[in-house]
């Protein structure tokens, strides 16, 4: 049974608004059609004036520049920013600093007391991470030579399974490479299905649309961050632009939410391989977008538009 209301979280792992060097920041050169003609000029920059928050509201969209420190010293970290994400809680301030990559006990125990994975399913409504995974990254797990992250963590805590390449064969669930190409060279499954970058943003919301909340995550535009030359992340930032450009094209914008966010800055500062401080972009784009804008401030504030959108009580 196909749920009333869809609400999907397109995560962008290590993306922050950066500042106006050319030299330094992709997003200046990059071509990004779909972002631009939703958002505007210049969208992709930090708001450099005090006072100022840099918040966009189109007739389709808002963002709002989304504070991913928290009052917590150091650069902010994966396992922590996903956690908060995930969770409505900040953090950081929790465990009294930003962890990553992968959850020590104190952020793996905050994410398993409760996430919005666990509300949805505690409400009697459906979830998914739509991210598959191949045998091998299960054969790691359960050897214990691999540890879950923040995201599969939370889901596999509220009972559900996660996605292997049968889902992704069959179409119900989408590579977080997006074409599924890396499949084929990388791991061997030469039988995936090959999709075009509009095809796989496509497909992301007809997943989305059998549940009443999911999570796409692309992990490799942090990749992108750490390693790589500049021209290599200019190539990136134009590859999630296309994929957005299918997504928005298919999403019910009338009647569902997408929020597209980050867990910290990288690709956005190529002068350095670290994590930056910058905030990260949050995009509302649908149904209620100008209204919920509202409420964010920080990472801990998604879970606040998600659970007023799905209409799950606060658990605090």
């Amino acid at each position: 049974m196909i749920p009333d209301r869809h609400l999907l979280i397109f995560f962008l792992d290590g993306v922050g608004l950066g500042g106006p060097d050319p030299e330094t920041n992709p997003f200046l050169h990059a071509s990004l059609p779909n972002l631009g003609d939703l958002l505007g000029d210049s969208w992709y920059l930090r708001p450099e004036i005090p006072g100022q928050e840099g918040r966009i509201v189109t007739r389709r969209a808002s963002l709002v520049p989304t504070d991913a420190i928290m009052n917590i010293p150091g650069r902010p970290q994966s396992a922590t920013g996903q956690a908060t994400i995930l969770t409505g809680k900040n953090v950081p301030l929790l465990v009294g600093e930003h962890y990553g990559p992968k959850p020590n006990q104190a952020v793996a125990k905050v994410i398993q007391d409760g996430n919005l994975f666990q509300e949805v399913i505690a409400a009697g409504g459906s979830a998914a991470l739509i991210t598959p995974y191949p045998q091998g990254y299960f054969n790691a797990i359960n050897s214990g030579k691999r540890l879950l992250s923040s995201v599969p963590l939370a889901a596999t805590s509220a009972g559900l399974p996660l996605m292997t390449a049968d889902d992704l064969r069959a179409g119900r669930a989408v590579s977080p490479g997006f074409t599924g190409q890396g499949w084929h060279e990388y791991l061997g499954y030469t039988d995936i299905p090959i999709l075009s970058l509009v095809e796989a943003g496509q497909q992301i919301a007809n997943v989305a649309r059998y549940y009443e909340f999911s999570f796409f995550e692309h992990w490799p535009s942090d990749r992108s961050g750490h390693r790589g030359s500049l021209e290599q992340a200019i190539q990136h930032l134009e590859m999630i632009d296309q994929v957005l450009g299918g997504l928005f094209d298919a999403w019910d914008e009338a009647n569902d939410l997408l929020i597209i966010t980050s867990d910290h800055g990288n690709i956005e500062e190529k002068n350095h391989r670290q994590h930056s401080r910058n905030p990260v972009p949050t995009i509302l784009f649908g149904r209620d977008h100008a209204r919920l804008i509202d409420e964010i401030h920080d990472l801990s504030d998604i879970g606040t538009v998600v659970r007023s959108f799905l209409g799950l009580k606060d658990p605090s």
